[in-house]
């Protein structure tokens, strides 16, 4: 009389908990005739019926070429408000045909990721620090120690007195993310400076 008894609060318990049971995407799957392939209704929440995809909301649409490997996957970048929403396999290319490896469909995180580094970052020979460098600055360095390793370990003549005209200071090992013109250009540069140990990963 003056509340709800002990048994009422039971049944509205088992109410309560039949509710959450039946909410169970996996519960609804197995009980809802039409969705047992969990396809649809089954698998979808209040929040998720709700959601939009992100290419819907996109500003623009760019084609790109995935940068991971050799094999040039298209792409298609899409962007709002300047920042990359989302990548998908481009359809019209003719090497993909809109499809992409797991390492392609996560390209978005390689522009979008809170850790990528966008800074030329050194440590010094011996420091315990990182530092931040100019680009102008990092490029300088390297190019003074390209010329100064080439200098000192250039080999004009073997012990024969055959020539060599080369250096074994200096290799290059090019990522999967160089293409065959990228290696190409690669190739001629270490040669020009006598180098020979060259290699790369490129997959076509």
């Amino acid at each position: 009389m003056f509340g709800r008894t002990r048994s009422d609060r039971g049944r509205q318990a088992a109410v309560s908990v039949r509710k959450l049971i039946a909410s169970w995407p996996a519960v609804r799957q197995a009980t809802t005739g039409a969705d047992r392939g969990g396809m649809g209704r089954a698998v979808q929440s209040e929040r998720s019926a709700t959601l939009e995809p992100r290419t819907d909301t996109a500003d623009a649409v760019v084609g790109s070429i995935c940068p991971y490997c050799a094999v040039g996957c298209g792409q298609r970048v899409f962007v709002k408000d300047g920042r990359v929403t989302q990548i998908e396999g481009d359809p019209a290319s003719p090497v993909s045909r809109g499809r992409l490896c797991p390492k392609g469909s996560a390209s978005k995180q390689l522009v979008t990721d809170s850790g990528r580094i966008s800074k030329v970052r050194y440590r010094r020979p011996h420091g315990t620090e990182w530092e931040d460098l100019d680009l102008d600055t990092a490029m300088e360095m390297i190019a003074d120690r390209v010329l100064r390793t080439r200098a000192e370990t250039w080999q004009e003549h073997d012990a024969a007195g055959g020539r060599l005209r080369r250096t074994m200071g200096i290799a290059s090992l090019g990522g999967a993310t160089l293409d065959n013109e990228e290696n190409y250009l690669m190739k001629k540069l270490y040669t020009a400076l006598g180098a020979i140990q060259i290699e790369n990963q490129a997959r076509i």
